[in-house]
């Protein structure tokens, strides 16, 4: 399988990639944990099928010290003991802001009181904005079908 666009050589997709990253960078900058972070890449990309970024941010996550039983049981974190109330509370923030069609009014009340419990007001920005930029970045991936697989942990010139 080949990519239909390739987002580092087309100049318009490269110019976009490029803020993309940048957001990124901001919430990599931030206080949000890198744990979380990487429980909520990996989890909205599960979601939205997006193989790369389910191979990006699992390679990552590894690299960076996260056990293969926390990575492997992601995808049912609710049955799962693993997890810390506060990565539950992001996991599900992520989940319902990422399945926001299929829930008539977004993001329960519930969850963005559980969430703002273990999180402050910076955190709660840079996890809202990673939950958005890991959804773009899916989508753009999926769409242009870019094959999963041969990612390499801080592989330069990658995004998802």
């Amino acid at each position: 399988m080949e990519t239909r666009l390739d987002f580092l050589s087309n100049p318009v997709a490269a110019k976009a990639v490029k803020h993309l990253v940048s957001v990124g960078k901001v919430i990599a900058d931030s206080p949000l944990p890198a744990s979380t972070r990487e429980l909520v890449l990996l989890r909205a990309s599960q979601i939205n099928g997006c193989g790369f970024c389910v191979d990006m941010h699992t390679k990552e996550a590894t690299h960076a010290g996260e056990t293969s039983v926390r990575l492997h049981l992601v995808a049912a974190w609710r049955e799962a003991t693993v997890y810390t109330a506060a990565e539950r509370a992001a996991l599900e923030l992520a989940e319902q802001g990422t399945r926001i069609a299929d829930a008539a009014g977004g993001v329960t009340d519930e969850a963005w009181a559980d969430a703002a419990k273990h999180y402050d007001e910076e955190q709660l920005a840079a996890l809202v904005s990673l939950i958005a930029l890991i959804n773009a970045l899916n989508r753009m991936n999926v769409i242009t079908q870019r094959p999963a697989g041969d990612y390499q942990p801080g592989q330069p010139g990658q995004f998802g």
